[in-house]
């Protein structure tokens, strides 16, 4: 009877000796073009001269689209990396937006309030369209949040213009924990979406070589190499 129901079942499924199908694969994550950057969307980059949002220590793009902002973030870390929109330079009081890697190979969009040094989580979440991928010892994400929301302390308007922190750091079991540097760099001046950039930020390592003291010391040291007595 078995045989016979199998039977049936190839009859009626116009089975032709192929496997059935399968559920389509999921869309691959789409590289962040930097190419854009200054013309179609606004660009923060830390890191080595010329590095790109796979390069960079940390990288961020934003663009509006419609009645929402498009966020990219990069950064070179296992565990997580985070935008905060701040009335001023300092942490505390702080809208941030966080991709966090789990310990399930997960990237997932997280919203935090930074209440003095330390990050509550907030359950509101603003963000959709969410996307993310860890490879290469990167966590990279992509998402989407409202311009204009409803007056609250914890989400900030994005049509007014705020200073914006960035941090990346390791995560244990799916928590953020520290971020990796003291000093995590914050953007210059207060930024808008309005106003497309691409600004670049050298990081600890290229800011000693590029002070005026030390260009001075090494074009003296030249000096001396090529002049030096025979």
């Amino acid at each position: 009877f078995l045989v016979f129901v199998f039977y049936l079942v190839i009859i009626y499924s116009g089975y032709t000796g192929y496997p059935f199908p399968t559920a389509p694969p999921v869309d691959p994550f789409a590289k962040i073009r930097v190419d854009d950057c200054g013309k179609t969307k606004g660009c923060f980059r830390y890191g080595k001269p010329g590095c790109n949002a796979e390069t960079c220590d940390y990288f961020l793009s934003y663009r509006r689209i419609g009645a929402d902002v498009e966020f990219e973030l990069s950064a070179d870390t296992d565990g997580w990396v985070a935008v905060g929109f701040s009335s001023d330079k300092k942490m505390g009081g702080d809208d941030v937006m966080a991709c966090v890697h789990d310990d399930n190979g997960r990237v997932r969009i997280q919203h935090f309030y930074n209440v003095g040094q330390w990050a509550k989580e907030i359950q509101r979440n603003p963000a959709r369209d969410e996307e993310g991928v860890f490879e290469n010892n990167r966590v990279t994400c992509r998402f989407k949040r409202p311009v204009y929301v409803p007056r609250e302390e914890t989400i900030v308007d994005l049509h007014l213009s705020w200073y914006y922190l960035f941090a990346w750091g390791p995560a244990i079991q799916g928590s953020i924990t520290r971020h990796d540097i003291d000093s995590p760099p914050v953007s210059e001046r207060v930024v808008s979406i309005y106003k497309y950039e691409d600004i670049f930020m050298p990081s600890a390592a290229y800011q000693t070589f590029s002070s005026p003291f030390c260009l001075l010391l090494i074009v003296a040291l030249t000096f001396y190499l090529l002049m030096g007595t025979p």
